[in-house]
């Protein structure tokens, strides 16, 4: 039996881990749910170093079948938690999602679902990050088996490689198929909106608009002839975007190794 760790950024409450988590269940997988408390977007890869951690055991909101947890950290704390406390050994896979929202392009560098997931390559887990690519669709049970057919069908994933997995917020005849991607750019108009409590205190509310009508990056590579992300979610393909932890820029060391940066300093 595959056994699978769930976890998020939406809280323990959110449709789209319920709904992952009891349809690979009843496909016969062993899922163990952990995952933050409360609502945690956009938490990154952020720890909680400074104060404790709670977790409890939660029943009755999942199948009877899935062992779930509810942990007042961030969504890598999550993760980190039910490798060293919850589960007695490594499970064979790492899920995050299905976050209610996508995470494209630039997206990933504050996706507290793709910091989850991340957590896990960085265990030495196989591990994707998944999102229903809509913040106002309610029906996750399409991206649910869409998900449970990329993992009866997925090639083993490279080490030290996340799969983001973004799924269009269609009927399952309206996807156009799989996309292997290659991240795009991704950019808001952002401005803090000022605001006044009842006691007549400011504060400010970050609130924008996203821009994707934008040049797309240029590629890397092997990566020439790859599509965005950005641009297959919106033919409705399902995007797989390979990621990775480390953010070393090889062709810039070679670069800045030609200029002297080696001998800036005697």
């Amino acid at each position: 039996m595959t056994t699978v760790l769930i976890s998020n950024d939406d809280g323990i409450f959110a449709l789209g881990i319920r709904t992952l988590a009891n349809t690979l269940a009843q496909k016969g997988y062993d899922v163990t749910v952990v995952c933050p408390d409360r609502e945690r977007s956009a938490t990154g890869h952020g720890l909680t170093l400074h104060q404790p951690i709670r977790a409890n055991i939660v029943d009755q909101l999942f199948d009877s079948v899935v062992t779930a947890w509810s942990c007042s950290g961030t969504p890598s704390d999550c993760v980190k938690f039910a490798l060293s406390a919850v589960l007695d050994s490594p499970p064979d896979m790492v899920l995050s999602g299905i976050n209610h929202g996508s995470n494209l392009g630039t997206d990933i560098l504050y996706s507290g679902t793709v910091s989850a997931a991340m957590e896990g390559t960085i265990d030495g887990l196989p591990s994707l990050a998944i999102s229903l690519a809509s913040y106002t669709a309610t029906d996750f049970t399409t991206a649910a088996e869409v998900t449970t057919q990329l993992l009866e069908k997925l090639p083993p994933i490279p080490k030290g490689t996340l799969l983001n997995v973004n799924i269009p917020a269609v009927s399952h005849q309206e996807i156009a198929g799989t996309r292997l991607t290659r991240q795009g750019l991704r950019r808001y108009i952002e401005q803090f909106e000022k605001r006044f409590d009842p006691r007549g205190k400011s504060y400010y509310w970050l609130a924008g608009e996203v821009i994707e009508e934008i040049p797309q990056p240029q590629a890397k590579d092997a990566a020439a002839n790859i599509p965005t992300d950005i641009e297959a979610i919106r033919e409705n393909y399902v995007t797989v975007t390979p990621l990775e932890f480390d953010l070393t820029h090889a062709n810039s060391i070679l670069s800045l190794q030609n200029q002297g940066v080696n001998s800036l300093l005697p």
